[in-house]
């Protein structure tokens, strides 16, 4: 029996060649999308007559009313093993991978020395015959504030320390011991504001944390602040941000997360002073592709077998 299989969001178009899908003891039919689904009837022809779907991350939402079109899917893969835009109960088996948290932070701190150091600033200067227009600000010495003390937070706050850096943290489920055992100090949200350089998001994206950072926030950061967000977009109102920003309190932002992906042209982000902008590359490194991928065939094969491995919801429907 042929097993259809589509993986959908793969922009680089590397995932046939980051898992041997063709080596696979199933008869599997492979079809790959690099650009992003338009609409969701655009997504049920995509996905018709599959068995299988691989989604990447949270690119592509995968709404119940769109399952409910597509009789014959039987497994959905997600990268990674938690994905919001996944509605729950679809009715269909729901698998997914490992993820590592080492490339988002690797990310976020690439964002802060870009901006720490005003390095596109400096790149371009270069490039057009200038030599050394700005002054740049330590690391040392300075204070990083991290909103959330997960995974990912906890590696950037020991790079933090490694430069040197005095670390605080906040979110509203902090274990202050936990932070005390990482070398943290756990603060309130006013006093992290108040009182960082550098402000680094690290939340999952929900209902109590949309907005965590908005205008009011933004007010109380201390002026020339930066703002760095590898999470989730949903967690920055972008309207205050760009007041911020244009308004000079905030001395910038290095974002990986946008209200809209990919980034529309036109979009007011793209002309905001201040800023570095990467297309959503937080979790987007060859290592953790091959994961994904690897992974998304074992899932498949193990489904496909009568025996599903890394099973995020069980199937509810005949």
């Amino acid at each position: 029996m042929t097993i259809r299989v589509v993986i959908l969001d793969d922009y680089q178009g590397v995932s046939a060649s980051l898992a041997p899908w063709e080596n696979s003891a199933l008869d599997l039919e492979l079809r790959v999308y690099r650009e992003p689904v338009r609409d969701e009837d655009q997504l049920v022809e995509w996905l018709g007559g599959c068995d299988a779907v691989v989604l990447m991350r949270e690119r592509t939402p995968l709404p119940r009313r769109v399952v409910e079109r597509l009789p014959g899917l039987r497994l959905v893969v997600t990268t990674g093993m938690k994905n919001s835009a996944i509605e729950p109960g679809l009715g269909v088996t729901v698998c997914g991978t490992e993820s590592s948290s080492a490339p988002p932070a690797e990310l976020t701190w690439a964002l802060i020395t870009a901006l720490r150091r005003n390095l596109l600033t400096e790149d371009r200067a270069v490039r057009e015959g200038r030599w050394q227009s700005t002054l740049g600000g330590d690391l040392e010495g300075a204070a990083l504030g991290l909103v959330g003390l997960g995974k990912i937070g906890a590696r950037v706050a020991a790079v933090g320390q490694a430069f040197g850096m005095r670390v605080l943290a906040w979110s509203r489920n902090l274990d202050p011991a936990r932070a005390a055992d990482l070398g943290v100090e756990a603060v309130s949200k006013d006093e992290l504001l108040a009182g960082s350089d550098i402000v680094s998001l690290h939340l999952r994206l929900s209902d109590r944390s949309r907005h965590v950072i908005g205008t009011a926030e933004l007010a109380k950061m201390k002026p020339g602040a930066l703002l760095v967000n590898t999470a989730r977009s949903g967690l920055v109102d972008t309207e205050a941000l760009l007041k911020a920003l244009r308004e000079g309190g905030l001395g910038g932002a290095g974002l990986d997360v946008f209200d809209t992906e990919p980034l529309p042209a036109g979009d007011p982000l793209l002309s905001a002073p201040n800023t570095v902008l990467a297309p959503h590359l937080g979790y987007v490194t060859r290592e953790n592709y091959r994961t994904y991928f690897t992974q998304a065939l074992e899932d498949v094969e193990g489904f496909f077998a009568g025996a599903p491995v890394r099973v995020v919801e069980e199937a509810t429907r005949a």
